[in-house]
């Protein structure tokens, strides 16, 4: 028996109509590739990139940064300074909520900050704070009363921050994640497993929907921050993945919709078949080697700290090995930070034949030589580029000098242990600036700020020097005093500069919203596709 036609239209119009209906409502899904699994979402516990590109959807500071990375009105609206520009206050938006609908206050706020400098917190990232007033004593103890630091909830919306000295960088620093607020009543309920699904609550445009170790992590839109029907993007899905080659792979399959990095060795590949996806440009960071002067062999040996960085032949490996338009690392604050002229080592000015032939010498006086190398570990994080880069370096050493390399690498979550604890002799590193001035990366050698300083490094006129930049209110005399501190630094040599970063993307065409830009800030918020 014939079907009728009259009965076939109908089942046609409802799958029709079912078709559009479903690409009206479709959600748009994001998928980013983030690095490495992150150590941890807890804000005032995490140290690194990988964390921060999730902590930066999830809340939102006073201020917050625009999709070229510029710095914009965030959970404040305005803010106002003193004639002396040591006090700031800040009026916040009455419509800031929670993720699950409660009042963002100033309390919240004010919670974050005195969370963050406790001592019991043992935040790597306490010194960030620091120019708040009695921020520094209290984080070291010296100041036990938590309500003498510089902070006041003037009421709901109004926000008070003491300075020790004028900051013309408050505004960068308050967009790092260590002036987030905190939901303080979550951590009492919660305690360490406040940032857990289901647990947390986030401020900023999405909230965190599931986490599976070492698979992927899912956000989605807060439906009570104040830009919830301007934000395109429904679900943004961060994987951690640490091999890059891997993540290329996913990319190509269209699993991926941004990479977090591009194999060094599949660059010109990438520039000849994906032109049209990849994204390189210039990034404030400086990759480099921490040497670890708390023990043998680098404790007291000046020398042997020389040797090992003229001995190393920069441009090959910007040239033959990274392979992304990296400038040579030859100081350590990386070129274009604001009202900053960098400095550099003067030896890695030398031609080659020089500079090799100093660096024999110094190996020498640091008591090696061919016949009695110098035996030393290197440790890195997992990661193919690190792994070629410390291979390549491996190379350079042994054939210049004659040293014997052994390298050890560890996956992210254990290395920034080993980092913390001092469990290396040689360890690969990176600082990426947290706001655009020099101080960021200069702090990171004082002798007081703790285990995140990479080598143990302790100088007093170093510190001495920071302190009078700190204090100092002529911009060109502050300069003056961070170029005479990075000068002492690269004199006593505590670590080695490798490179200046640029940052390698693969980013999918149909993307829109994104800006490149120096701090490669790019917040899922701004994009849609």
């Amino acid at each position: 028996m014939k079907i009728s036609q009259k009965l076939l239209f109908l089942p046609v119009l409802i799958l029709f109509s079912s078709i559009v209906s479903t690409a009206v409502n479709a959600e748009m899904v994001i998928h980013r590739g983030n690095g490495a699994e992150p150590e941890t979402l807890d804000i005032h516990k995490s140290t690194g990139v990988p964390e921060a590109n999730i902590q930066r959807d999830l809340f939102e500071g006073l201020i917050s940064e625009a999709a070229d990375g510029s710095l914009i009105p965030g959970a404040a609206e305005s803010w106002a300074t003193s004639e002396d520009a040591k006090l700031w206050t800040f009026k916040l938006r009455q419509n800031g909520k929670w993720s699950d609908g409660t009042q963002v206050t100033a309390n919240d706020f004010l919670n974050g900050f005195q969370r963050a400098l406790l001592p019991a917190t043992a935040s790597e990232y306490a010194f960030i704070l620091w120019p708040i007033k009695n921020a520094k004593a209290i984080s070291k103890g010296e100041i036990n009363d938590i309500n003498d630091l510089g902070v006041k909830a003037v009421d709901d919306f109004t926000l008070e921050i003491a300075l020790e000295n004028p900051t013309p960088f408050l505004t960068g620093l308050l967009s790092h994640h260590m002036a987030y607020p905190v939901p303080v009543a979550k951590i009492k309920e919660h305690g360490k497993k406040w940032t857990r699904p289901g647990n947390l609550i986030s401020n900023g445009p999405y909230q965190l929907a599931d986490w599976k170790p070492q698979s992927k992590i899912i956000l989605t839109k807060n439906p009570h921050y104040r830009d919830h029907d301007a934000i395109e993007v429904d679900n943004v899905y961060f994987h951690p993945i640490e091999d890059k080659a891997t993540e290329l792979k996913r990319f190509r399959a269209d699993e991926l919709d941004i990479t977090d990095d591009v194999p060094s060795d599949q660059i010109a590949w990438v520039k000849k078949n994906l032109g049209d996806a990849f994204r390189n440009t210039p990034y404030i960071g400086t990759y480099y080697l921490a040497m670890n002067l708390e023990q043998a062999p680098f404790k007291d040996n000046l020398a042997l700290r020389k040797a090992l960085s003229f001995a190393i032949d920069r441009n090959i490996l910007t040239d033959k090995v990274t392979k992304a338009g990296e400038l040579p690392g030859l100081g350590w604050v990386p070129p274009g930070m604001n009202g900053y002229t960098s400095q550099t080592i003067p030896e890695l000015a030398l031609e080659k034949k020089e500079r090799v032939a100093l660096a024999k010498k110094l190996y020498e006086e640091a008591g090696y030589s061919k016949d009695k190398p110098l035996e030393v570990e290197l440790l890195y994080n997992t990661s193919e580029n690190h792994k070629k880069i410390a291979i390549a370096l491996s190379a350079m050493w042994k054939q210049t000098l004659g040293v014997k390399v052994s390298l050890r690498n560890e996956e992210w979550k254990v290395y920034l242990n080993s980092r913390s604890q001092k469990q290396f002799q040689l360890i690969r590193s990176g600082w990426i600036g947290d706001y655009n001035d020099a101080s960021n990366f200069l702090d990171l050698f004082r002798s007081d700020v703790g285990t995140i300083n990479p080598s143990g490094y302790k100088n007093q006129n170093y510190d001495k020097l920071l302190k009078q930049a700190e204090i100092e209110t002529d911009a060109k005399q502050r300069a003056e005093f961070m170029q005479s501190a990075e000068k002492l630094l690269l004199a006593d040599m505590p670590l080695i500069p490798i490179y200046y970063y640029t940052t390698q993307h693969l980013l999918n065409p149909k993307i829109k919203g994104w800006e490149d830009n120096v701090m490669d800030i790019h917040p899922t918020r701004y994009l849609a596709k």
